[in-house]
């Protein structure tokens, strides 16, 4: 699993719709209202490393709204989330 945080910069007054626009996207697991410099937060999760491409330039920037972004790219999970799990086919566990 790939994971990337996205920090985007929104025209104000559509910051809402930005965000469920960017929401509603392949890839893109959350979206975060934030504080500072940016006004979204994006998780991007995907399988391989080769389909951010896809996700972030391809689909993400290209929404309208979208006045810039920066991207940063995870390197190691310390979380107790389970990720694989969480993208799993819906197999039954091997108990």
């Amino acid at each position: 699993m790939v994971t990337a945080i996205v920090f985007v910069k929104a025209d104000v007054a559509r910051i809402h719709e930005v965000a469920e626009t960017i929401a509603a996207l392949d890839g893109v697991s959350e979206v975060y209202s934030i504080t500072g410099d940016h006004d979204l937060m994006v998780m991007v999760r995907v399988r391989r490393h080769e389909e951010l491409n896809d996700v972030i330039p391809g689909r993400i920037n290209k929404v309208p709204g979208i006045a810039g972004t920066e991207t940063h790219i995870a390197f190691r999970t310390y979380s107790q989330l389970d990720l694989e799990q969480a993208f799993s086919l819906g197999l039954p566990d091997a108990d």
